[in-house]
Formats: structure tokens, sequence, C-alpha cells
């Protein structure tokens, strides 16, 4: 039952890419060459989001002293992932997008950090999260910077 929770939890913020997704104003943004297609973000998404309830779930279950800070950290993280598409897709908001990423991708490194200390292998699922998210926020900096007139933040 907990780890349903936590998979529903993390299908709450899938369903933003399908709310907000990429559409016409991102298909005219200049993008780097190592941009992938479109269709290799809902494939990265659709393993990160079983992992990340499956890592959440061994430590839940674990008994460790640290499971409430760890799922706390947790959940502060899927909530940033879960703004972060409609900042970006929906508001058209390059910087605000780029500074929920990187909120988010810290609010990952300490959780992958504290998951490692509880259940090795929910801490090597969020290493897996980590650099997925490190490529993200890089793809998110460098569409900022090659198009800093294109949403209304300037």
């Amino acid at each position: 039952m907990l780890f349903l929770i936590f998979l529903a939890a993390c299908a709450v913020a899938a369903a933003t890419g399908h709310f907000f997704g990429p559409g016409q104003w991102y298909a005219k943004l200049n993008k780097p060459e190592w941009t992938p297609p479109n269709w290799v973000f809902p494939l990265g998404w659709a393993i990160m989001y079983p992992a990340m309830a499956i890592a959440a779930w061994r430590v839940g279950i674990s008994g460790h002293d640290l499971v409430p800070l760890a799922l706390a950290l947790w959940a502060l993280q899927l909530a940033l992932n879960t703004l972060w598409t409609p900042i970006f897709f929906g508001l058209q908001q390059i910087f605000t997008a780029l500074v929920a990423i990187c909120c988010m991708w810290v609010a990952v490194l300490f959780t992958t950090g504290v998951f490692l200390t509880v259940d090795w292998l929910a801490g090597l699922l969020f290493l897996l999260y980590l650099a997925w998210a490190s490529f993200a926020s890089a793809l998110n900096y460098e569409v900022w910077k090659r198009n800093s007139d294109a949403s209304a933040e300037g």
C-alpha cells in the first residue's frame, strides 16, 4: 500500500506533462545541438518516476531513524519537480523554471545523500535521478541563455 501512495504521488507529478506539453512555443526555441528529441523525456520520466517511488518505499519501510527527514526531502523534490513543467511549458517562463529546477536539483542531491545512508539501493536509484536532473538543469540553462528574449522575463 505504501508503494502505491508513492507511485500515485509520482503520477500526479507526471500528469503535468499531459496538461503542459512542449507545443509550438518550445519547438521554436533556440536549443543546443545536444537537445534530445522530444520523445526521450517521457521515456526518461517513465523510468524515473517508478524508480523514485521504489526508492521512497524502500526508505519508508526501512525503520531507519532518518525516515522522516528522507521522506520530507523526497516530498520537497517531488513538489519542485511538479512545478517545473507548468512554469516552463505552461507559463513559458524559462528563467523561473531554471530557478525551480535548480532548487529541485539541490533537493534531489540532499535526498540522494540521505537515501544512501538509509538504503543503498534507494540511494542508487536516486543517483540515476540526480544524473537525469543534472542533464535537465543544464538543458534548461542553455535554453534560457539562448532565448532570453523568448519569455516575458527577458
